[in-house]
């Protein structure tokens, strides 16, 4: 599903660092930008889009007042320095609320929220996370498209994490925690507290060791083994 957006945000590195984020999706295209809510609001009254990414602090008029007469119609999803309206936002229907700086992935996760919404209310299956089939990493400047199933396992290196497929590995800034959350959990299951693997690429289970189809072997920790053992075994 297309979306068209619009960005509402009067500072300049905020505005680049939205605007790239969108020009690396294909499915999201940007209207207009604007650095004030009522050079926005004007806009809105003779154009439609799906989503507004909203700061908070903007001169002349706040994004939390401009949530209050803004068209029902659109999504919002707020990009903030501060966390202090968090709670308050959502009591007008805000999808997300993206602390900055904030992740290309995180992104991508509170935009997939806004297709996920688009696509129940036209009466059309909602998006799963069994859907989902490419992601973006961000590698220096760019951000490499990867397909899904061709992960074989995510290893957590610190504060990184590495994506290890057949051909090549690629580090990633989000923690293990976040691929957890964010990947089809029916293909991906945690079997050690440094590891993720695809299901799919298992071979053999022996012990507590697991052997890919590329012939690398993984550990199963002890805690997680019983989930694992249940989930593959079953």
């Amino acid at each position: 599903m297309n979306l068209t957006c619009i960005i509402v945000e009067d500072q300049a590195p905020a505005q680049r660092i939205l605007k790239k984020y969108i020009s690396d999706l294909e499915f999201i295209e940007l209207k207009a930008t604007f650095s004030n809510a009522t050079k926005a609001l004007d806009f809105l009254n003779s154009a439609e889009v799906d989503l507004i990414f909203l700061d908070i602090h903007l001169p002349k008029m706040s994004g939390m007042d401009f949530l209050k007469i803004k068209p029902k119609s659109n999504h919002v999803i707020l990009t903030t320095a501060y966390s202090d309206y968090a709670l308050e936002s959502y009591e007008y229907n805000v999808v997300d609320y993206l602390l900055k700086p904030f992740s290309f992935q995180r992104f991508v996760q509170a935009v997939s929220k806004v297709q996920e919404l688009i696509t129940f209310k036209q009466g059309s299956h909602p998006i799963s996370r069994n859907e989902v089939t490419e992601v973006f990493i961000k590698s220096g400047y760019d951000h490499i498209k990867l397909v899904i199933d061709d992960i074989l396992f995510i290893k957590s290196d610190g504060d990184y994490t590495e994506l290890h497929c057949e051909k090549q590995k690629h580090l990633s800034s989000e923690p293990l925690k976040f691929w957890i959350n964010f990947l089809n959990t029916n293909h991906f299951i945690q079997i050690h507290k440094s590891f993720l693997v695809n299901l799919t690429k298992i071979s053999k289970v022996s012990g507590n060791r697991i052997f890919l189809v590329d012939n690398q072997e993984l550990p199963i920790g002890r805690v997680y083994k019983d989930t694992f053992t249940e989930k593959f075994l079953k």
